[in-house]
């Protein structure tokens, strides 16, 4: 598996799988049916931030992470990012290896920690592997995120200084 910096032309393979993680509605905070552009343009970021992309020896795209400062001002050091796995791709360590590699991409811009600001309590493949990698949950916002067959659960935000 290669992770590479995200092109334009990696759209086309994202947003399918894009599309169906979110409108499941069980691990992400954004609408449930967003267009293409609207998505696009929510997860294809601009430097300073890094949207990339892993791509099998095909150049197969099996999932893609973006990563960014969590917040603006005094707060910018700390960093954030979002992962997406195609669930054809599953169980292949797609996951692990982009969030293993947006740690290092904080590491080397410079910020000293990393947050996640949002993790479903119920998306418990997620919360054990950012644990694996270091990650604590420092709070959770009780029924902050109505699950569709949970119903209102709590939502992680989770901490690894780096």
């Amino acid at each position: 598996m290669l992770i590479r910096e995200v092109t334009a032309a990696d759209w086309a393979a994202i947003w399918p799988f894009f599309h169906r993680i979110v409108a499941a509605g069980e691990t992400f905070t954004y609408p449930l049916d967003p267009g293409a552009d609207q998505a696009r343009g929510w997860w294809m970021l601009d430097p300073p931030s890094r949207t990339v992309v892993a791509v099998d020896d095909a150049g197969v795209v099996l999932g893609t992470a973006k990563m960014n400062r969590n917040h603006m001002g005094n707060g910018s050091h700390i960093a954030s990012a979002s992962y997406l796995v195609d669930p054809a791709h599953a169980g292949r360590g797609v996951g692990r290896a982009l969030c293993e590699y947006s740690i290092e991409w904080a590491r080397a811009a410079g910020y000293r920690a990393m947050q996640f600001n949002a993790v479903v309590e119920t998306n418990t493949h997620a919360v054990r592997l950012y644990r694996n990698l270091g990650f604590e949950i420092i709070g959770t916002l009780p029924e902050g995120f109505k699950h569709p067959t949970h119903g209102y659960v709590g939502l992680h935000i989770m901490h690894r200084p780096l």
